[in-house]
């Protein structure tokens, strides 16, 4: 009986759904998909396909005009079941994807992107303009993008490589690591996690790192001309190369300057060490503490 139901479910799901529609230069793809995974690639050719994998009781609604192409699914009588979507559309076009129990990855894109889901990853390559990617429940992944970019999960970890532009990072309980960044204007936060901020620190540029319980690694490349303040309660504070307080509040509180101090860097962790590296050093860290902390382990189970 039950070998049977498994069979009609699996033939309920063997359904397909693929077209190609043409689209003009300037045209968005909207897409809003209650469960299963949505995966766009991009090619040559002014059209988008749409492949999509569903049961046989939910179907694929496709809305083209000049402007947009919109698609959606349903089912009978209710929300749609799980359909997994693969999409091929020009590079430059824009993106609007959404979802509650989805995964979302987006490669090759060279427009712009809004990227939304619940209960899901999302993981772009790519990405130009406005970039704004959001997980409840998943990993945020964004890497070869240039624009404003906005990312933001709750409980899990924000990661961003190769990044150009303004930059916010914001999570809950996660980690954020932005590596090879190259920005005037960057933000991280996050309550329960580490960030790691390996990139440029430029001329009148604003760059502000923050967590609750978490350590904060920072990269200030030689000859920067930065004014740095730093607060941490419950933590230490160290840098790899020297310098000099140039103020000094409190204990928890104080500051000091780099060069000329015209751009401005605020580092601020309550429960949670501080440190300043050059750039590169700050991966040779991390080995070094997961080595250790390796070490730690191995010792404590020979007690």
């Amino acid at each position: 009986m039950l070998t049977t139901l498994a069979t009609l479910a699996g033939l309920a799901l063997a359904q397909q759904t693929d077209t190609t529609v043409p689209v003009r230069a300037g045209a968005r793809l909207e897409v809003n998909n209650f469960g299963g995974d949505i995966t766009v690639k991009t090619w040559s050719k002014s059209a988008v396909r749409i492949a999509a994998s569903h049961s046989s009781r939910d179907h694929i609604t496709i809305e083209a005009s000049d402007q947009v192409v919109r698609v959606k699914s349903e089912g009978r009588g209710g929300p749609s079941h799980v359909v997994d979507y693969d999409f091929t559309v020009p590079a430059a076009m824009a993106l609007s994807l959404s979802g509650v129990y989805t995964d979302i990855s987006v490669e090759g894109s060279e427009g712009e992107i809004t990227a939304e889901t619940v209960q899901g990853t999302v993981k772009v390559s790519g990405g130009a303009g406005n970039v704004s990617l959001k997980s409840v429940q998943g990993d945020v992944t964004l890497e070869k993008a240039h624009g404003r970019i906005d990312l933001s999960s709750v409980n899990e970890t924000i990661t961003a490589s190769q990044i150009s532009g303004d930059l916010s990072a914001e999570t809950v309980n996660g980690d954020i690591s932005l590596v090879q960044i190259e920005s005037a204007n960057a933000e991280a936060n996050t309550v329960n996690g580490d960030v790691v901020y390996d990139g440029t620190i430029k001329d009148g540029g604003r760059y502000r790192f923050s967590t609750h319980d978490g350590d904060l690694r920072v990269s200030v490349p030689d000859k920067s001309n930065v004014s740095v303040s730093v607060s941490t309660f419950n933590g230490d504070f160290s840098a790899c190369f020297p310098i000099q307080l140039t103020s000094s509040k409190t204990k928890h509180r104080f500051g000091f300057t780099i060069g000329s101090g015209s751009a401005r860097l605020e580092v601020e962790s309550f429960d949670g060490d501080i440190r300043l590296c050059r750039p590169g050093q700050l991966s040779k860290d991390k080995e070094r503490d997961k080595d250790h902390d390796q070490d730690h382990d191995q010792d404590q189970e020979e007690e």
